[in-house]
């Protein structure tokens, strides 16, 4: 995974924010001329010129600031693994593939913006999932020749997306689950 650069972050806020150098420079008493020789990465700035940068775009430090914790990385990948791989354990557990994650969402969704994504996704899909299940295992009993194969196709689609997700997850911090219902809608900014 491969962390912006200072320079790279700051000219993405900036033209975030529709600023020009010159507009930046007149919201901060950081020189034009510093401004482009950060975002071209040939300086590396004081704390203090960065926090009055972040102040002049309107946003945090560390939205600007590239901090290398190479255990980051690794440790979020480890929680990636835990949400979109704990509901294999609804193979064993009913409701486990829903109430595991669930918990795992609980705890970490105010963490980073990533965990409480995934999380969402994750528990809607399954959510979903056992929707889907319960109502091809109340159609069974009229017609069981037919839906004997309706409940397998939906059991063996949320293990193929469930194993898809958990690597592209790993792999690039990605995941797609269709038709998902929207149990959990995203956080209004």
């Amino acid at each position: 995974m491969k962390s912006k650069t200072l320079s790279e972050n700051l000219v993405y806020q900036r033209k975030l924010k529709g600023y020009t150098q010159e507009d930046l420079s007149d919201k901060t008493t950081v020189g034009v001329r510093t401004i482009q020789r950060i975002e071209k990465g040939d300086v590396q700035p004081h704390l203090q010129t960065v926090k009055l940068l972040a102040v002049g775009l309107d946003v945090e430090v560390d939205e600007l600031l590239v901090l290398d914790n190479p255990n980051e990385e690794v440790i979020q990948r480890k929680w990636m693994l835990l949400l979109h791989g704990t509901p294999f354990v609804g193979l064993i557990i009913p409701f486990a593939n829903v109430l595991i994650p669930l918990f795992i969402w609980i705890s970490k969704a105010d963490d980073n913006k990533i965990y409480d994504a995934h999380g969402r996704a994750v528990i809607n899909f399954h959510c979903t999932i056992n929707v889907l299940l319960i109502i091809s295992l109340l159609l069974f009993f009229p017609f069981p020749g037919i839906n004997f194969f309706g409940t397998g196709a939906v059991f063996l689609f949320g293990i193929i997306m469930s194993i898809k997700n958990i690597m592209s997850a790993l792999s690039s911090q990605t995941c797609y689950y269709p038709l998902s219902i929207p149990f959990l809608k995203p956080k209004k900014g």
